[in-house]
């Protein structure tokens, strides 16, 4: 398989952390593959390589929002859901229709709402964006 966004995500742990990657950080292809069993639906590569990366890091997959462990994933609004802020206000997902896509546009909820608007950025460039912000903005204070 190819890992076009592998090298991106594995990088989060050495630029945050100061630490190296290793294959512990992320989840292994049989524990993606268990934890995604009776879902009806295939991750995007970059989602997949994500949890293959750092899916096991408990400070990324937690760090300020919380991305959706994989048995957690789900559709909604024609939407696949991974992603939520710490107040329960904004969801994070991708369109169905674009499950296909290597690297699909995020889309956000405001959940009072149920009103979606696109991030207008691939998962990949939202990701590192966020990460960007959340652990930069800590070294400010």
């Amino acid at each position: 398989m190819t890992e076009l966004f592998s090298d991106k995500f594995r990088a989060l742990v050495p630029s945050y952390f100061e630490d190296e990657w290793a294959e512990e950080d992320g989840l292994t292809e049989d524990e993606l593959a268990e934890m995604l069993e009776g879902k009806d639906f295939e991750l995007p590569l970059a989602l997949r390589e994500f949890y293959r990366a750092v899916g096991a890091t408990e400070d990324i997959m937690e760090a300020f929002h919380f991305f959706w462990d994989p048995d957690e994933l789900e559709i909604e609004d024609g939407f696949l859901l991974f992603l939520e802020d710490e107040d329960e206000q904004y969801t994070w997902g991708m369109r169905v229709e674009q499950l296909d896509v290597p690297d699909p546009i995020v889309w956000r909820r405001n959940n009072a709402r149920g009103e979606w608007q696109s991030e207008e950025g691939t998962f990949t460039e939202y990701v590192l964006d966020l990460f960007e912000w959340v652990f930069e903005e800590d070294d400010e204070n």
